[in-house]
């Protein structure tokens, strides 16, 4: 099944399909909405309940320097609401919605017109992780970006990636801010781990490196077991509270995210917004057959 709705991830016609029908299909529990303004209330909802936010202006894959060109401007205009609504919120977006598949250029000319606005409002830029073969090319596009806007961008990391450990270390020299994930692409067992218990284990590891290195982490995981152990090494190495936040998507494991917030842990939401929702969609489903669950009860 998750091999199924990553396939489906990729596949344009199923997704002009699916568009059709908008949001209606159920992806509204893991969407926030179509517009700016949905995004900013669901993330003022959030904020009243006690979390942190990031918002993702939805895309990937741009094939035009006009749609990268487009996507930069949606960025732009998310911080700016960010900055009016005054919102305890980041911004989160993935290179090949600026052009990092087009051109390196472009897409670094694209991401420091959106630095410069983050910076001079003091809003936090995190860049995402997207498959194996933008790997090398996001990690490279971080570190000179780093260079300059050091305090206002960071990157992700993924524990089903073998190489991952060593990018952790790697980026150790740049002090940077990671969220820590599992991993949501289809992948092959060449440069990733097929099984789950590898993946948790390196997760488990990344986290406890990048912690005991002195660096800031978002934990990005709704592995309660994962967190519990993770928790109890926080506690057991004294690692300040400063240094650590968790992570979860909007609309998953929602009692987990409240029981954080309720024993005093910063939690902070990611939330997604815009009309490019379905790749984002379908990996959702991919990774929880709890998720496909509750589409079926939604469309009968």
């Amino acid at each position: 099944m998750r091999k199924f709705f990553l396939f489906l991830s990729t596949n344009k016609k199923v997704e002009k399909l699916a568009k059709k029908h908008g949001l209606k299909l159920g992806a509204k529990k893991f969407v926030a909405g179509a517009s700016i303004d949905s995004v900013v209330k669901a993330a003022t909802k959030i904020n009243e309940q006690g979390f942190l936010a990031t918002i993702d202006c939805l895309g990937e894959f741009v094939s035009s320097e006009q749609e990268a060109i487009a996507a930069t401007g949606n960025c732009i205009d998310t911080l700016e609401a960010i900055h009016a609504s005054k919102i305890d919120a980041s911004l989160s977006l993935k290179l090949t919605q600026l052009g990092l598949d087009i051109s390196e250029d472009l897409c670094f000319n694209n991401m420091t017109k959106i630095l410069e606005v983050a910076k001079s409002y003091n809003i936090f830029v995190q860049i995402d992780m997207e498959d194996h073969s933008r790997n090398e090319a996001t990690l490279s596009m971080f570190k000179r970006l780093h260079d300059i806007y050091k305090g206002t961008v960071g990157t992700v990391i993924q524990s089903y990636l073998h190489k991952s450990l060593e990018d952790v270390n790697e980026l150790d020299h740049y002090n940077a801010s990671l969220r820590i994930c599992k991993g949501a692409y289809k992948e092959s067992s060449e440069v990733a781990f097929p099984n789950k218990k590898d993946v948790d284990e390196n997760y488990m590891n990344l986290v406890k490196t990048h912690l005991l290195n002195g660096n800031y982490v978002g934990i990005a995981t709704h592995d309660s077991t994962i967190i519990d152990q993770l928790i109890s090494f926080i506690r057991e190495e004294k690692i300040q509270k400063e240094q650590y936040e968790f992570q979860m998507l909007y609309g998953i494991a929602i009692d987990l995210q409240k029981k954080l917030i309720q024993e005093g842990y910063k939690l902070r939401v990611y939330i997604p917004y815009g009309d490019d929702w379905f790749g984002y969609f379908m990996r959702r489903l991919a990774e929880r057959p709890a998720n496909v669950w509750f589409i079926v009860k939604n469309l009968f």
